[in-house]
């Protein structure tokens, strides 16, 4: 990205939507956090719109009202990468399944990539990263492919490179995710 340009980072009440922002901004690119009822209308409007971040968030997307985005945003054509709650709504929205969880998976946890994704660029086979979630991708929507699954076999992340709709079940923002740096530089820098 160059001057002028911003990713947005759509909050959905997560406790790392600040720290994703902020890692943004080490990166080189400016970014603007912004509420989940905002408009694709809105977006459009915006000078500079190359990426979309949905945050992670509290609330289970399995829950009625849970916090959603204006589904055109989908449409708008800009990258998006759904990180936690922002990977389960993604999934929902493109018509995939998600459930609770039958057990809560917090902490470190192995992954191991299926499919290399641009978003998972020069990096090895297998890394650790930070889980924080209570609902699980059951089954991806159709046209995604599962890029990555956990060690126990869980979808940890998605994509369709096609619609650049990208998401991961794990926080690339927090330290403890090995080459979580790596993964919003390739969404930042080659993908936007």
């Amino acid at each position: 990205m160059s001057s002028g340009e911003k990713v947005l980072v759509i909050d959905f009440g997560g406790q790392y939507t600040h720290l994703i922002a902020r890692r943004c901004r080490e990166l080189g690119v400016y970014s603007e956090i912004v509420s989940n009822s905002v408009a694709a209308a809105d977006i459009e409007a915006m000078d500079g719109v190359k990426g979309i971040i949905l945050s992670g968030g509290p609330r289970s997307v399995c829950q009625e009202n849970a916090p959603m985005i204006d589904r055109d945003i989908l449409k708008l054509g800009i990258p998006i990468l759904g990180i936690c709650y922002g990977h389960q709504l993604l999934a929902k929205l493109m018509g995939g399944q998600v459930e609770r969880s039958e057990k809560a998976e917090y902490g470190r946890v192995s992954i191991k990539i299926n499919f290399q994704s641009r978003l998972f660029d020069g990096l090895p086979k297998t890394f650790k990263v930070w889980m924080s979630h209570g609902d699980v991708v059951k089954t991806p929507p159709t046209g995604f492919k599962i890029t990555s699954e956990t060690d126990n076999g869980l979808i940890s992340s998605l994509e369709n490179d096609q619609l650049m709709i990208y998401s991961t079940q794990f926080h690339p923002e927090v330290k403890h995710t090995e080459n979580g740096m790596v993964i919003l530089k390739n969404l930042l820098r080659d993908i936007a």
